[in-house]
This record gives structure tokens, C-alpha cells and sequence, in this order.
């Protein structure tokens, strides 16, 4: 039985940034309104400017402003935009402003409000500059931080994904010397379940789960540390006991490479780098973050807001492509997803 298209809301980022160009370079693809419905959250003013530095790259759509979703029509070239921001300033495009982190926060507040309420299927982010929201006031270290305050969610997790390759992150946006305080056996276990959640929603079962250590060499049987010991394996031999098909502790370094050459589907690590860093080398155009543990789906690019870029009409839309592409795969199953977690 086909499913009908979900209605996709896309945040815009920060409008000084890139976020409104891959937008619409997205969009432009037809293929995007056929699987999809979207609702661009952001301004129609300067999604309209953006078109015109990419006259050249032949995107031509229409802007259509709508106050709420039951207002759009769907269909390429038409782009359905609701403005929960319609005062707001001229930006300098590539500038740090706290105007422009506020527009930002005002996209994802509208996002979580109209998911709430249903009208929405998922969320897909364009990228905001952590340091502007902060200038505006809003005290998040990200995306992942703030909706998980909306939502009221305090088991969530960061979970990089690219060619049915998966990364969740046991910890995130902290200091490395925070690292080792803030895993337990509950947080790996916890994460090694939603790593499964994910694997059973989208027929992924076949290959292990697989476990990084924390430590070099996976802390050569104590040597160089022992959080394999305490606390990484026991994690490990609960989820077996549990059904699930998961090994490690692995030696991150080894990890990566046996994961490209198809060995793992699903990797687990113990920090935000040492999960980012090997998937950006080898997806960095097309890397896609996903939110578990949100009552919605809620994928992202994985870049920032390219400053260096913005308004130049050079950005690459592959990850935001990919992020619609995975929102729309991952929709039908979401509640099936929380309901294991």
C-alpha cells in the first residue's frame, strides 16, 4: 500500500548564512514534491533575494507566503513559506548578527509548535551559527539541545547518518575532559538501543551493532584505561541479553574502516569527534543528523552556515537533499521508533 507524500517542515537557519540558498537549490528538484510535501519555515523576502543570486543556477520557483500549513499548495514550482518572524531587519548575508540568531530560534520555536499540533510530519534544519542564538539570548549549545527543550525530551540523541551508515553519539556538545564523567553503562546501553530501534525500523538487523571504545586501541585490556572495563562492555553484555545483535568495544580507529567497507551499518561512539570527524571525511557533502528521541522526525544537514559562502550561489544542497530524502524514509516508522526507546 503506498503511503501518501508527509508534509515536511524545512527551517531556514540563519538567514545570513547558506541555509536559504540549499533551500531552494533543494526544492528546485521535482523529485523533492513528489515524495514530500514541504513548508519552508523562514522569510519569503529574503528567500526571494536568494533567488536572484541564483538566477544563474536556474531555480525557478514561487514564492508563496501562507500564515498556516492547511493554506499550501503543493506542487513543484510552488514553495509554501510561513514567516514567524515578518519584522524582521535587513541581514548582511555571511555577518554574525543576533537579529539573525533570533530569526533562527523563531523558525525552529514555529517547526516544534506546528509538529505539536500535527500539521507537520517531520522537521528538517538548515544550519544556525550557535553563537549568534546565544548573542539573541537563547543558551544552547545547538539544534539537538534546543528542540529537545521544546519538546521536553531529556533522553534524545545525535545520530549522523549517510548510505545506510549510522553514527549515535553517547555524548555530544561537551568538553573533552567532560567525556569520561558522562558515560555509564546506562548512557551506552541507552544508546545502543536506539541504534537497534532504528536498525529494526528500517530493516537493518542483519550486521552487529557495533561499539567504539573509549581509549586508544579500545584501552589495550586496561592499559590505557579502563571505562572499557567498567562500563562500555557491561553496557554490551546487557544489550545481548537483551536480543540485540551488538559487539565491541572496537578500537575506533579500526571502526570506521570496517564500517566502509560494509561490515557495520550501525556504530556507536563514545564523543562528539570521535564520531564527526571520520563520517566528515567521508560524507561531508552529504552527512545527514538525525534527532532520536523527539516525538517527531527531525533530520539536518551536516555543515554549518558557511559564512565564507553565503550569497555567493556556490553552496552544495546534497546534505539538505538527503535530509528531506531521510525524513521522508523515516516518517512512516517514528512512533514505532519511540515506542522501543
Amino acid at each position: 500500500m503506498s503511503r501518501k507524500p508527509p508534509i515536511i517542515g524545512i527551517t531556514m537557519g540563519d538567514p545570513a548564512g547558506i541555509g536559504p540558498e540549499i533551500i531552494l537549490k533543494a526544492l528546485n528538484y521535482r523529485e523533492i514534491h513528489e515524495i514530500s510535501k514541504p513548508v519552508v519555515i523562514g522569510s519569503p523576502r529574503i528567500l526571494r533575494e536568494e533567488m536572484k543570486t541564483l538566477y544563474s543556477s536556474k531555480v525557478e520557483l514561487t514564492i508563496r507566503e501562507i500564515e498556516s500549513v492547511k493554506e499550501a499548495i503543493f506542487g513543484y514550482p510552488t514553495v509554501n513559506v510561513i514567516d514567524p518572524s515578518p519584522s524582521l531587519e535587513r541581514i548582511e548575508k555571511g555577518k554574525l548578527q543576533a537579529i539573525a540568531g533570533a530569526a533562527a530560534v523563531s523558525y525552529i520555536v514555529r517547526a516544534s509548535e506546528l509538529a505539536k499540533k500535527g500539521e507537520i510530519d517531520a522537521i528538517v534544519t538548515a544550519p544556525i551559527n550557535k553563537k549568534a542564538i546565544n548573542l539573541a539570548g537563547y543558551n544552547f549549545s545547538g539544534h539537538t539541545e534546543l528542540l529537545a527543550e521544546l519538546f521536553e525530551r531529556e533522553r534524545y540523541a545525535m545520530v549522523l547518518a549517510c548510505d545506510n551508515l549510522f553514527v549515535t553519539h553517547v555524548t555530544t556538545h561537551i568538553a573533552f575532559k567532560d567525556v569520561p564523567k558522562r558515560i555509564s553503562v546506562e548512557e551506552v546501553l541507552e544508546k545502543i538501543k536506539i541504534s537497534h530501534a532504528l536498525a529494526k525500523a528500517l530493516n537493518l538487523t542483519s550486521k552487529p551493532i557495533a561499539v567504539a571504545g573509549l581509549n586508544p586501541h579500545a584501552g589495550e585490556e586496561g592499559l590505557f584505561g579502563d571505562e572499557e572495563i567498567r562500563i562500555i562492555k557491561p553496557a554490551i553484555d546487557l544489550a545481548k541479553e537483551m536480543g540485540i545483535n551488538v559487539s565491541g568495544p572496537w578500537p575506533a580507529d579500526a571502526l570506521f574502516p570496517k564500517a566502509k567497507r560494509g561490515e557495520f551499518n550501525f556504530i556507536v561512539v563514545m564523543y562528539h569527534d570521535q564520531g564527526h570527524i571520520p563520517f566528515k571525511t567521508l560524507y561531508f557533502d552529504e552527512g545527514v543528523n538525525i534527532t532520536v528521541g523527539l516525538p517527531v522526525v527531525r533530520t539536518s544537514v551536516d555543515h554549518g552556515t558557511a559564512f565564507d559562502i553565503a550569497g555567493k550561489g556556490i553552496a552544495s544542497e546534497r546534505s539538505m537533499l538527503e535530509s528531506i530524502r531521510l525524513a521522508v524514509r523515516l516518517a512512516p516508522f517514528w512512533k514505532e521508533i519511540n515506542d522501543y526507546i
